[in-house]
């Protein structure tokens, strides 16, 4: 009898911690968010997740480039605390048109830099926010590519595309968000987890057609963290730990029914 309820509660025991580990490893990519955005949007909250994967080192720098093929007019760049913000900005083949005139340039890349000592510590994950002032239309999934170095010098590069029609995911899959079509939502998406002490203190990229013909980069140090809302991946880590309490109950019930059946079957005594 102990025999076999040892051996239950062994096969649970291992079954749950695996399930937790995978769970753990599932959520662990870089990922971008921006709850019931739409496509052309105007002022969408946008946010990067980067989770520090290492057991030793600091998260200490971002890279996110944001598309050029669809690229997105007018960004505001949200401070965070012990962060500086570089906005990189490039001038368009295809210059974007808007009722106010033809816009030139557009953002193509922002590095985050940690101060010194600072970071993402191990076990923990930073939020970068931008706002979009406009999305592009006619276009339904937008992919941010991400850089993320450590104190220790590693770099992990999520960069990474599905081949075209393989549902495999690459080990370090760019950040992909999904768009909405227009008709789907309003065509303003609302500015939410933002103070706007945030807001004002954003850094604005350049947006008009009068930047130089070559990059530019502009550079701003942050002082204050804005409050950010919970991102998609919050929520996928909410269901992911559900169904792992629900196949752990399953697995606990079942060693339950084997405990009673075990105890029917001995015999007797009188």
């Amino acid at each position: 009898m102990r025999s076999f309820a040892g051996k239950c509660w062994t096969v649970v025991s291992v079954a749950a911690a695996l399930l937790l580990l995978s769970a753990g490893v599932a959520s662990a990519h870089v990922t971008v968010s921006a709850p019931g955005v739409t496509e052309g949007a105007s002022d969408a909250a946008i946010t990067f997740r980067i989770p520090d994967e290492s057991a030793t080192a600091n998260t200490v720098g971002v890279k996110v480039q944001l598309p050029t093929d669809h690229p997105i007019a007018g960004v505001l760049v949200a401070p965070v605390a012990g962060w500086t913000a570089k906005i990189i900005n490039t001038k368009l083949a295809t210059p974007i048109k808007t009722d106010d005139g033809d816009i030139t340039e557009a953002v193509s890349e922002i590095d985050w830099a940690a101060d010194a000592g600072g970071g993402v510590a191990p076990g923990f994950f930073g939020q970068f926010t931008i706002i979009a002032g406009q999305l592009p239309k006619g276009v339904s999934t937008l992919t941010f590519k991400a850089i993320q170095t450590y104190s220790d010098k590693t770099v992990v590069s999520w960069i990474e595309e599905a081949a075209p029609g393989s549902t495999a995911e690459p080990d370090h899959p760019a950040p992909e968000l999904n768009l909405l079509p227009a008709a789907a939502g309003s065509s303003s998406a609302v500015l939410s987890g933002l103070d706007s002490g945030a807001s004002s203190s954003a850094v604005r990229s350049s947006a008009s057609g009068s930047g130089p013909a070559a990059a530019a980069a502009t550079t701003a140090t942050v002082t204050a963290a804005p409050a950010i809302a919970a991102s998609n991946a919050a929520s996928k880590g909410s269901v992911t730990l559900a169904i792992v309490i629900g196949i752990v109950g399953v697995l606990i019930g079942a060693a339950g029914v084997g405990l009673g059946l075990a105890s029917r079957r001995r015999p007797v005594v009188r």
